[in-house]
């Protein structure tokens, strides 16, 4: 079975992280994001994927090669961005598989344990020209829903409303029919989520949803970067890819982590990266080569590549980019973002008094 890897996009509500390296290679649980999909992908019969790339284009074959996690790869690029339907035209001049034969699409912000297997023997039993993975969720008014009738096929799909019909909604995840591939316009901008879809619909084509609320995470933003490195780092999603164990911590080769130091809630900590004894690390991700002096306190945090944190700062949700250095006593809250190679002077940030 072949597939298409939607890798385009710009990543821009993750700066400063994405400023040097497309938010799917972005290092999560220690390998690049886009490593666990492809061992997903591979575990659920996966043999070959097309990536639809545009942003920094050349790093993704740099980063995998033609072959990697057990799955032969591709690569076809945009010159200006075409959109989720335009990509996935785009990119689908390089499949091999033929008409009738289904394609799985993936989309390279989003984490899911859902059965793939599953959703594709959906798409197959109801001859489907689509089958999309819905998920269910607490508060559906934040996004557009998908309402289903009682044999799971897709009615409609619907904007975000403050009244809702269904808690159903699009997670990400597709499988297609390779012609019905072949209906979306090419070399144009197009939606499948306002375009190809409703007109599948309306034409009476078959679109299928399989409702399935496994772990689910769409990691553009960067809480949910760390909550998904984290995740990962505790089992919460099993991923071959992940090189080490799950537990409280990811410690990789070449990181020191002091005795004295506390180190948990699925932190990983990188190639290189120092914490000190008295320093406290939770639910965080420090990249390689970064530091952490004694007696600081970091939690729900990203710190790039030779960030240096200082004695007795605290960073608390904060974003530290390649080389950016916090002085010692900084208290940094809220989602603040340091860009690359930036660095604050001792004391020059407080959110309190006590300094």
């Amino acid at each position: 079975m072949e597939a298409i890897l939607l890798v385009g996009g710009q990543g821009s509500r993750l700066r400063p992280l994405t400023i040097s390296t497309p938010k799917p290679l972005l290092p999560t649980a220690g390998v690049a994001f886009l490593a666990h999909q492809l061992a997903r992908a591979h575990a659920a019969g996966v043999q070959r994927i097309v990536f639809a790339t545009s942003y920094r284009a050349e790093m993704f074959e740099a980063a995998f090669g033609t072959r990697a996690h057990g799955v032969e790869l591709a690569y076809v690029s945009e010159d200006e961005p075409l959109g989720t339907g335009g990509a996935i035209r785009n990119a689908a001049r390089a499949l091999t598989c033929g008409p009738d034969d289904p394609v799985l699409i993936l989309n390279g912000d989003i984490l899911s344990g859902h059965d793939v297997p599953a959703q594709i023997k959906v798409h197959k039993d109801a001859g489907a020209a689509v089958t999309l993975h819905l998920t269910e969720v607490d508060d559906p008014s934040r996004f557009g829903c998908v309402p289903t009738d009682a044999s799971g096929r897709v009615t409609a799909f619907l904007e975000k409303t403050s009244h809702p019909v269904t808690n159903q909604i699009n997670a990400g995840c597709y499988v297609f029919r390779r012609s019905a591939i072949d209906t979306i316009p090419e070399d144009e901008v197009v939606s499948v989520e306002r375009e190809t879809f409703p007109s599948l619909i309306a034409s009476g084509a078959v679109v299928m949803g399989y409702v399935e609320s496994e772990y689910w995470l769409d990691v553009g933003t960067p809480e949910a970067f760390v909550r998904g490195s984290c995740d990962l780092v505790l089992g919460r999603l099993a991923s071959s890819a992940m090189p080490g164990e799950p537990g409280e911590r990811l410690t990789l080769a070449g990181a020191s982590v002091s005795p004295g130091a506390v180190v948990r809630d699925g932190t990983t900590v990188g190639r290189g990266a120092v914490v000190e004894a008295g320093a406290t690390v939770l639910g965080s991700v420090l990249l390689d080569e970064a530091f952490v002096a004694e007696g600081a306190t970091v939690r729900g945090s990203v710190l790039s590549r030779g960030a240096r944190v200082g004695p007795g700062a605290v960073l608390d949700e904060v974003i530290l980019g390649d080389g950016a250095v916090v002085g010692p006593g900084n208290e940094l809250r809220g989602g603040l973002r340091l860009w690359p190679g930036i660095e604050l002077p001792p004391t020059a940030v407080r959110f309190s008094s006590d300094a």
